[in-house]
């Protein structure tokens, strides 16, 4: 028996090593992961380039602390800000972090500007974090429960609802951001329209707030676009990454633009291993072989195919909802509660999750191959169909 905490409802399988798109237990079976790590794993299992990588950075120096310079963190700001329009980056080491310091800035920002008590605008059935702060920020209930009282400061709306949002607002002097994510994960993959993006981008320009977007999931390539947000053309003051941008060396990032530049200054905010040298070097390389390989035009490619495969397989088959997603970040509606298929999709071969109780998700990695495609389609439908039939 391990003495590891009580936290997770976990699979009964572990993993010895992986190849691609593919894992193998410990028992030598073959598994197609359609799940990444939760979108971590960007680059799939045992890319030769993300390998030798960090093992070349190991080799060196894995840590030093922000107390010097760290030249690679300083490459990978450049490289983060040439293809995201922002300014600065602060790094850190995961999505709650990376959000902890989009809230703290957003709070700085406003008390500058003389807000004694600053209020941020979140959405309905979002995911930021389990921090306090985060967790306060996200707009589930059944994270929450048992953790309260939650950290004050936030206004929650529905998503992608301009005028419930401006309702919510009139009349109110404390709003400073709005903090959402272009693409819903956790709350089952809800993609905000473009007009709403921009309409966003145009109400807090109008009231000098800040527009902050959580990409910790939908960023980095994933959506066939550098960042989720590109997709409406629109570009945040605050983003947030995390996830994906390291290939599951631990990394995270706050990025600030426009008025949100030069908020943070010396003392305002640290992390003790937060841009280390190891976890920049498989950040570096992560962003290098997503360009050189054309990754993000493959995560469009593969989406489609995945969505169209699915959405052929399925016509005409009673509970199924919707298909919806944007590249390689995909759900599956049904009309029904459906975590059972998960052990079922372990059984078959097939690493998939349930989220928001009723919507399969899937996050392949950005590597995913047409043969990755048919095997996932052929292998999930009959699933599906054999789930809904037997209810």
């Amino acid at each position: 028996m391990s003495h590891l905490m009580n936290t997770y409802g976990r699979q009964p399988v572990a993993f010895s090593h992986g190849q691609g798109s593919w894992l193998y237990d410990t028992a030598g079976k073959a598994y197609l992961d359609a799940l990444a790590g939760i979108a971590v794993n960007t680059l799939g299992h045992n890319h030769p380039r993300l390998v030798r990588a960090i093992a070349e950075q190991a080799a060196q120096v894995i840590h030093t602390s922000n107390l010097y310079r760290v030249p690679r963190q300083e490459a990978l700001s450049d490289r983060l800000a040439a293809f995201s329009g922002m300014d600065e980056v602060f790094f850190c080491n995961s999505g709650c972090e990376a959000n902890e310091a989009a809230i703290k800035l957003a709070r700085l920002y406003g008390h500058d500007r003389g807000v004694s008590n600053p209020t941020i605008v979140v959405m309905e059935h979002s995911f930021h974090g389990r921090t306090m702060a985060t967790l306060s920020a996200t707009g589930n209930a059944k994270v929450q429960k048992g953790f309260e009282p939650l950290v004050s400061g936030f206004l929650r709306v529905p998503f992608d609802d301009l005028a419930a949002l401006e309702a919510a607002v009139a009349g109110r002097d404390d709003i400073v951001a709005i903090l959402l994510e272009p693409v819903q994960g956790e709350g089952g993959i809800h993609v905000a329209h473009a007009d709403y993006l921009k309409a966003l981008r145009g109400l807090c320009d109008a009231r000098e707030w800040l527009l902050m977007f959580d990409e910790v999931q939908c960023g980095i390539g994933r959506t066939g676009k550098w960042f989720g947000h590109q997709n409406a053309g629109v570009r945040p003051d605050v983003m947030s990454l995390a996830k994906g941008l390291g290939s599951g060396v631990p990394i995270g990032a706050c990025l600030a633009a426009g008025r949100a530049t030069g908020v943070f200054k010396p003392g305002n905010h640290g992390s003790t291993f937060g841009g280390n040298p190891l976890a920049c070097a498989a950040a570096l390389e992560t962003l290098a072989v997503l360009e050189d390989d054309q990754l993000l035009d493959n995560a469009l490619a593969m989406g489609a195919a995945i969505r169209a495969g699915i959405a052929a397989g399925l016509e005409g088959v009673a509970g199924i909802v919707e298909i919806r997603g944007a590249g390689l970040m995909i759900g599956i509606e049904l009309d029904r509660p459906c975590g059972a298929l998960v052990a079922q999709a372990l059984e078959a071969g097939l690493l998939i999750n349930v989220t928001a109780d009723k919507v399969v998700r899937l996050l392949p990695p950005l590597t995913f191959s047409q043969a990755d495609v048919s095997a996932l389609v052929d292998g999930l439908v009959p699933l599906i169909k054999g789930f809904l039939a037997a209810q």
